[in-house]
C-alpha cells in the first residue's frame, strides 16, 4: 500500500515538473501565447496552491515579454502606413487586451518567495481598438466595394465576401454590409447541375431517384457549391455531376431445401429396479430405486431458405461546363441479399437440437418486389455516392 501511494506521488510530482518545464521552454523560445496559456491553465485550477508558484513568475515575465513583442510589432505596421495592415494591427490590440481579461479574475497572485504580488502592467487599449476598427471598417467596405464592381472571376467574388463578413463579425450593421455580402455569395457560387440516367432494363424506383438527387441530406460542407437536381432556366451553371445507372441485376425469386436426420437418446419415463426376489428394490433411506428409461428418437428436419438478391452498377462522373472537359469519374456499386429460413419436420421434434427448434415457429414469407429490392440496394449506394461528393474537389 505504502508502494503504490509513493507511486502515485512520484507521478504527479513528475507531471507537475513537466508541466513547468515545457511552460519554460516555451518561454525561453519565444512562444509567449503557449507559455501564458499553460500558465493560466494550472493557477485557474489552484492558484493558491504552493506547487504552482513557478507558473505565477511564468505567467509573469511572459506576459511583460509578449506586450512587449506585440506593442512592437503594432508600432511597425502602425509606421508602415498600408491599409492592408489594419486587421492585424486591429487584432493586435484586441489579443492584447483580451489577455488581461483572463488574468484580471486570478489577481492578486502571491509570490511567497519574494513576498509579493506578481506584477501585471495593465494597460487601456480601448481607444486605440475603436480607433482601428473605424479605419478597418473603412478600408474593408472600401475594398469588398471595389472588388465587387470590378471581379473578374469568382474568386474575387469570394475575397469580397470574406472581407465584408469580417466586417460584419467586428462592427454589425456596418452600412449596407449585409446587402453586399448576399451579392457577393451569390456572386461567388459555383452552380452543379445533377442528373440521373438510366441506362438499364430495370425501373429505378421514384423514391431511390428522389433520395439520390435530395442534396440537403448529404451534408456537404462546401460553401461555396449548390447542387439543383431540377435546373433552372436563369442559372448559367459551372459543373455537372451525372448519375448514370448501367446495371440493375435481379436474380428469380428461390427457394432451397435441406433435409436433416437428427437422432438423439432420450429420457422416456422411468422404471423400478428390481430385488434378486423380484420386489422393488430399496435404498438405504428406504425409497424405492428408479431409473431412467432410454429411448432414441428420430426426426426427418426440412429447412427452407428463401433467397433473392440484387445488384446495382452504377458511375457518378462531374464535368467542368466551362472547358467541357470531365474532371473524374468513379464507379459504384452495391448488392443487397434478401434471405429467410424457415423449417417444418416429420417424426419426433424431441430429437431437434435448441438451434433447429426455433425455426420451426417461422413460415414462408412473401418475396419483396424488384421495386423494393432494387431501393435496398440503393441505400448502400447513397452512402457511397455522399462519400464520393463530400471529398471530390471541382476546382
Amino acid at each position: 500500500m505504502k508502494k503504490s501511494v509513493l507511486s502515485i506521488m512520484c507521478a504527479v510530482l513528475l507531471a507537475a515538473c513537466g508541466g513547468v518545464k515545457k511552460t519554460q521552454q516555451a518561454l525561453n523560445s519565444g512562444n509567449y501565447t503557449v507559455a501564458i496559456n499553460r500558465a493560466l491553465k494550472n493557477l485557474r485550477e489552484n492558484k493558491a496552491k504552493k506547487g504552482n508558484q513557478d507558473y505565477v513568475v511564468l505567467l509573469e515575465e511572459a506576459f511583460a515579454k509578449n506586450a512587449e513583442k506585440e506593442i512592437s510589432r503594432i508600432k511597425f505596421l502602425e509606421n508602415d502606413g498600408n491599409p492592408a495592415n489594419l486587421m492585424a494591427i486591429y487584432e493586435g490590440y484586441s489579443n492584447l487586451k483580451n489577455l488581461q481579461e483572463r488574468i484580471r479574475p486570478l489577481l492578486p497572485l502571491p509570490i511567497y518567495d519574494e513576498d509579493r504580488n506578481a506584477r501585471f502592467k495593465f494597460v487601456d487599449y480601448d481607444n486605440a481598438i475603436l480607433n482601428t476598427k473605424d479605419e478597418l471598417s473603412a478600408y474593408l467596405y472600401d475594398n469588398a466595394t471595389n472588388l465587387l464592381s470590378n471581379a473578374r472571376n469568382k474568386m474575387e467574388y469570394r475575397r469580397a465576401y470574406d472581407d465584408l463578413k469580417y466586417l460584419e463579425d467586428i462592427n454589425p450593421g456596418y452600412g449596407d454590409t449585409a446587402q453586399k455580402m448576399d451579392e457577393a455569395y451569390q456572386k461567388g457560387l459555383d452552380f452543379v447541375k445533377v442528373e440521373l440516367k438510366n441506362k438499364t432494363q430495370q425501373i429505378i424506383p421514384e423514391r431511390l431517384e428522389s433520395e439520390l438527387l435530395d442534396f440537403n441530406t448529404y451534408g456537404i460542407n462546401n460553401f461555396w457549391m449548390q447542387f439543383h437536381a431540377n435546373p433552372m432556366d436563369n442559372v448559367n451553371y459551372d459543373f455537372a455531376m451525372e448519375l448514370d445507372f448501367n446495371q440493375i441485376n435481379i436474380s428469380p425469386e428461390q427457394v432451397n431445401e435441406r433435409q436433416i436426420i437428427k437422432e438423439k437418446v432420450i429420457k422416456d419415463g422411468f422404471e423400478y429396479v428390481l430385488d434378486e426376489n423380484g420386489n422393488v428394490a430399496k435404498d438405504s433411506l428406504g425409497n424405492d430405486i428408479k431409473v431412467d428409461k432410454l429411448k432414441t428418437v428420430t426426426c426427418n428436419f426440412y429447412e427452407f431458405t428463401q433467397l433473392k438478391t440484387a445488384q446495382i452498377g452504377a458511375n457518378v462522373s462531374f464535368k467542368d461546363l466551362r472547358s467541357g472537359q470531365v474532371i473524374n469519374s468513379y464507379p459504384l456499386s452495391s448488392e443487397f441479399i434478401f434471405q429467410h429460413i424457415y423449417a417444418n419436420f416429420d417424426g419426433d421434434r424431441r430429437a431437434l437440437d435448441n438451434n433447429l427448434v426455433a425455426l420451426l415457429d417461422l413460415a414462408a414469407v412473401s418475396f419483396p418486389t424488384n421495386e423494393q429490392m432494387v431501393y435496398d440496394a440503393g441505400e448502400d449506394l447513397k452512402a457511397r455516392l455522399k462519400a464520393i461528393v463530400n471529398r471530390h474537389e471541382f476546382n
